[in-house]
């Protein structure tokens, strides 16, 4: 593996260092980073779902940008607008701040679907166009949007073609007693989640970096039989009995992908079936649909994955 694959654990070590508790959500944030898939976080507050891709940022020296998504935010908030200029009698651009490398959407469902789709689309073409004009993102572009799993009411919950362009969607749970004790252990010693500027993070890796990395990932290989077992689950998602939806052939290429991903940060140049299963739950939560009598019957589409996974026979 090359010297890259290093810099990364060390970065998922240090990340976990500063966000005790979560190691498994640094390593799918990780995944989502080199597979170049935008992520959707849900969480309760207080989890450290925007403490982790602050650090994050700092960590890989990437210019960051944070959108407190409201009602009232239009898309010209987001993407920018032409101003006209008293003094020269011209138009000028003043860039939203989509115009960044990482941009954290904060409580993307709090804002109003038009809002909503002019964030998305530059996620999908990673460019923006204003008045005519096309307008190209940096190469880096990576969305990473929060929602609070908890507040129903005065939310915009995103479409299932909407929901599918996000790569991910990541779960952040409490974390344990020992991770939560640590964290207060980590306060007296006087940590302020909210003065990153005192902790000293030195940078782990660059951009450019990332983007090699990505290179290198596309590298690894998957074997056919690998590939069939991968495109099975696939399709017995679209058969099961209690899924009005299945997997579509863009979660198809994403889970190939991701799998390449997480071969990489394991150290490995090759895919194993224990790839596709590791990434198989944030890849397919937010893009299976449980038909109505499945929900009223209490069942979670997390264990419908889990059961689909221990069904299919694993190739040797």
């Amino acid at each position: 593996m090359t010297t890259d694959n290093t810099l990364f654990t060390r970065l998922s070590q240090t990340l976990s260092k500063i966000v005790v508790g979560q190691s498994s959500l640094v390593q799918q944030l990780l995944v989502a980073l080199l597979s170049g898939g935008h992520v959707i976080i849900e969480g309760v507050p207080g989890t450290g779902k925007t403490l982790l891709v602050k650090v994050l940022a700092r960590l890989v020296q990437a210019d960051f940008r944070r959108i407190q998504l409201t009602p009232d935010i239009l898309p010209s908030d987001i993407l920018g607008t032409n101003i006209f200029d008293l003094n020269s009698r011209n138009f000028t651009l003043k860039k939203g701040p989509v115009f960044t490398e990482i941009l954290l959407a904060d409580e993307i469902n709090r804002t109003p679907p038009k809002t909503q789709a002019a964030l998305l689309e530059a996620m999908e073409e990673q460019q923006v166009t204003l008045d005519g004009e096309s307008l190209t993102l940096p190469e880096l572009f990576w969305v990473i949007a929060t929602q609070n799993s908890l507040e129903f009411e005065g939310t915009y919950p995103l479409p299932e073609a909407q929901l599918d362009r996000f790569l991910f969607k990541l779960v952040v749970n409490y974390p344990d007693l020992e991770a939560e004790k640590q964290m207060l252990l980590n306060s007296q010693k006087g940590f302020r989640s909210k003065r990153l500027d005192l902790v000293r993070l030195k940078p782990l890796t660059t951009v450019e970096q990332i983007i090699s990395a990505r290179q290198a990932v596309q590298a690894v290989q998957v074997e056919e039989k690998v590939l069939d077992y991968l495109l099975n689950l696939v399709q017995r998602t679209r058969k099961h009995p209690d899924l009005a939806l299945g997997a579509s052939p863009r979660s198809a290429v994403a889970w190939l992908q991701t799998t390449q991903a997480q071969a990489w940060l394991s150290g490995r140049d090759y895919v194993t079936p224990d790839d596709v299963k590791a990434v198989a739950l944030p890849l397919l939560r937010h893009r299976l649909i449980l038909k109505p009598e499945a929900q009223l019957d209490g069942l979670q589409i997390d264990a419908i994955i889990a059961s689909l996974l221990n069904q299919i026979s694993v190739p040797r």
